[in-house]
């Protein structure tokens, strides 16, 4: 149910979307300059690009499902019409301030340049990725309502086509390859036969929407936080039963430094994810007598997911019933399947993007 939810907001939001007053480029307008940094360091205009024949611009962005469904055909894109002088860009337009974390939920990135730099570098990127999402002034020109949104323009650089990539965004499924053929019609010194077309995808975040993270964050602070007592047998079903979903689960203390310092990304982790297939767990190591102390952090880190905690002394019998590739060290942090089996465990402190992926891959980046 959740799920449906989720994608019913997300369908209402892309029809209701608007690029704020700016409009979009439009046909037979010359390309706009700019000024923007690339993931290889490097700063890049349109003179960057002057030896080309046809330029393409196409604005998309690390943490949008659409997005992240194109990436492969971006490459393959840019690989096909590399011998024939046709250069493609990519432009993130997003100010990451701006992105909720619910939707975060296909993705392991969000829209910040240091992400930038780590998806280009994951999917090994044979294009340029340019930044835009400290002004969004180079966006505010080009006027994109989705992420992604592609502009072709000639040798003159005025604009001959501008829309979407092609005709469906699941892959593998597409029939209609619009931003090809506009290509191919330019390098055939011909018309565009269809130089606009519509988009869909995810909406631009724009500065003026970054109030909406901060609401966010705000309404964590009315969602209960409990926590109750485990043993070693509830801890057993916990790991087995996981209702159809992926659960995540922190083994962690009030006492251990490392656990306190990573707790907030994964509460976060937990607020991107929590609308799929998913659940978290933490369960403390601390004694029964600290148990107010436990649900006091809790309280203030907003973990409003379930919260368990073990009092026993008999920690080994815990480690052997969690996994027995434990060697002890605290935190602990295992990814459980639906089927029970720990597909992905960090011992010590986690690495929070090897996490986040690990998940995403799981549950998955696209919608089915």
């Amino acid at each position: 149910m959740k799920k449906v939810v989720y994608l019913l907001l997300f369908f209402i939001s892309v029809l209701t979307a608007r690029a704020e007053d700016f409009k979009t480029l439009e046909i037979g307008a010359k390309a706009p300059d700019f000024s923007l940094k690339a993931t290889d360091g490097k700063m890049y205009n349109l003179a960057s690009f002057k030896s080309y024949e046809i330029l393409v611009i196409v604005f998309s962005c690390n943490h949008c499902p659409t997005a992240q469904a194109y990436e492969d055909r971006l490459i393959a894109f840019q690989e096909k019409y590399a011998t024939k002088n046709v250069r493609l860009v990519v432009i993130s337009p997003n100010d990451d301030k701006a992105v909720r974390f619910d939707e975060l939920g296909y993705s392991d990135l969000s829209d910040s340049y240091p992400e930038m730099v780590l998806r280009a570098k994951q999917k090994k990127y044979n294009f340029p990725y340019l930044y835009d999402g400290a002004t969004q002034s180079t966006s505010q020109a080009y006027g994109p309502t989705t992420t992604p949104h592609a502009f072709v323009f000639d040798k003159s650089r005025t604009l001959r086509y501008v829309g979407r990539i092609d005709d469906e965004e699941h892959i593998g499924r597409a029939k209609v390859f619009d931003l090809e053929n506009a290509v191919q019609d330019l390098l055939n010194k011909r018309p565009v036969a269809t130089p606009v077309t519509k988009t869909f995808g995810c909406s631009v975040k724009w500065k003026s929407k970054s109030d909406w993270k901060l609401k966010e964050v705000e309404s964590w602070k009315a969602e209960p936080v409990s926590l109750e007592k485990i043993d070693v047998e509830g801890i057993k079903y916990l790991i087995e039963k996981t209702d159809g979903k992926y659960r995540l689960i922190n083994f962690w203390a009030t006492w251990c430094g490392p656990c306190v310092a990573e707790f907030s990304a994964l509460v976060e982790t937990d607020k991107m994810y929590r609308n799929r297939d998913f659940d978290f767990v933490t369960v403390s190591i601390d004694d029964f007598k600290v148990q107010d102390k436990a649900l006091s952090f809790l309280k203030k880190k907003y973990a409003s997911n379930k919260n368990l905690i073990y009092g026993s002394k008999k920690k080994y019998e815990l480690i052997e019933a969690v996994d027995p590739k434990w060697q002890g060290a605290l935190p602990y942090t295992i990814l459980v399947s639906p089927e029970g089996k720990v597909v992905f465990r960090q011992s010590g402190i986690i690495n929070i993007v090897e996490l986040r992926t690990a998940i995403v891959e799981k549950i998955g980046r696209y919608y089915p």
